[in-house]
């Protein structure tokens, strides 16, 4: 990655998989792997045009607090949950930059973390329990990651009315 690459983008999660205890999912090593942060709106545009083009095979997206998705989402359906997820995001996180959004790969991202505006506690910072995202964007099938506070009632409805569409 060459210095142009890497002018907005904050790094989060770096952990040694020779730490990841082997009774651990593919999904949850790659969850606690290295993650790009994106901070800017223009980079959340260019991820969500990536992940858009590159959904032929679809996607998990999985809200935490929510049984984790056994099927995968492609094309228009995606597209929506996509656009629908990025309003929330833009509407709720009422600031000039994005700083919510991590992904595995800024170019060729295959596991992306949403971090709930309402929700992202000390996400920046070290801290022994971070907060989970609310929602995780994969090429992976997701494991439950047993989040300990579950989806407010007003996200859950908002969630389900998105999964109705």
């Amino acid at each position: 990655m060459n210095k142009s690459d890497i002018q907005g983008v904050s790094h989060s999660g770096a952990q040694s998989t020779d730490s990841v205890s082997n009774s651990e999912s593919t999904f949850e090593q790659a969850f606690k792997g290295k993650f790009y942060g994106v901070l800017k709106w223009k980079q959340l545009d260019e991820l969500w045009d990536i992940i858009k083009k590159d959904n032929e095979d679809g996607w998990y997206i999985y809200a935490i607090g929510d049984v984790p998705p056994t099927e995968l989402i492609s094309g228009e359906a995606f597209h929506t949950m996509i656009n629908e997820l990025d309003m929330l995001l833009r509407r709720e996180h009422n600031e000039d930059y994005c700083g919510i959004v991590y992904t595995d790969n800024l170019k060729t991202p295959s596991f992306i973390k949403v971090f709930d505006p309402n929700n992202v506690g000390t996400s920046c910072s070290i801290a022994k329990t971070p907060p989970l995202p609310g929602w995780i964007i994969s090429k992976l099938a997701p494991s439950d990651l047993l989040a300990p506070l579950k989806q407010t009632a007003k996200r859950k409805r908002w969630w389900n009315k998105l999964l109705e569409k």
